[in-house]
């Protein structure tokens, strides 16, 4: 096997599992692990995992995001509640921006039933479920594309962006500490905050396991947004501290 194939071959084992042993990869690959070791290296300069000591992960850490698809297995159900509730924010007629997130890619099946509505994204999952959808005019952003993230980037997005203006965006975060969202890397960041400042109106989709934790840039303070949509499952503790720093909270209930 190429050392292309088996690198590919890792990452995906690693999306179904989460982590993996040395031992086990090179027992999978039939390689040594000193072979494995120069895989992950490689791997962890692409952004493509995170190396520990006797393995690898793909969870997420303040320096690191996961594969799109590792972290739409997190929360998932929660996220679907999110991304519902979040569109019952949009009504036909309105332009709106939705971001990369994987809770962004769940927006799909109920933006599409709002129609009229202009749809303004960099998520290659949302473009691929809402093009040729009946009243909705897309406009898919371009860029460097970004397979980890499943969207495009760069300062072709950014500068597209700058140049529209929509009447909402829905915007994810990887991380919320205190009353402020933050993200791992720069260039989503940059891709977030042209759509925050491009939005008439901003609401944040976060699930509750996105509460406590920290990444290495800041995204903004929660005032920048018109509400933040989670879980009913976000401790009561933290809910009601924020809820008296000002910040609008609308929770996505269990049927």
């Amino acid at each position: 096997m190429r050392p292309e194939d088996r690198r590919h071959e890792i990452v995906e084992m690693l999306v179904e599992q989460g982590s993996a042993t040395l031992e086990a990869l090179s027992e999978r690959f039939a390689v040594s692990k000193m072979t494995i070791h120069r895989d992950l290296d490689a791997l962890e300069a692409e952004g493509r995992l995170r190396k520990l000591r006797g393995g690898a992960t793909l969870e997420s850490s303040g320096q690191f995001e996961s594969d799109f698809r590792y972290r739409a297995r997190m929360a998932g159900e929660e996220k679907a509640r999110i991304a519902a509730h979040a569109a019952g924010f949009v009504e036909p007629g309105m332009s709106v921006m939705v971001d990369d997130g994987s809770t962004s890619q769940t927006l799909a099946p109920h933006l599409a039933m709002i129609r009229p509505l202009t749809v303004i994204t960099n998520n290659l999952g949302l473009i691929t479920e809402l093009s040729g959808k009946p009243g909705i005019e897309l406009i898919a952003l371009g860029g460097n594309y970004a397979s980890k993230f499943n969207g495009f980037f760069g300062v072709l997005t950014e500068t597209a962006l700058r140049d529209l203006r929509a009447d909402m965006a829905l915007i994810s975060s990887s991380a919320v500490s205190g009353r402020s969202a933050f993200h791992q890397d720069q260039e989503v960041l940059g891709v977030k905050r042209a759509m925050i400042a491009s939005a008439a109106r901003r609401y944040l989709m976060v699930d509750h396991l996105k509460f406590g934790r920290t990444a290495l840039h800041l995204l903004a303070d929660l005032d920048a947004f018109d509400g933040v949509v989670t879980g009913d499952a976000l401790e009561r503790a933290r809910a009601e501290a924020l809820r008296q720093d000002g910040v609008r909270l609308h929770f996505a209930e269990r049927d």
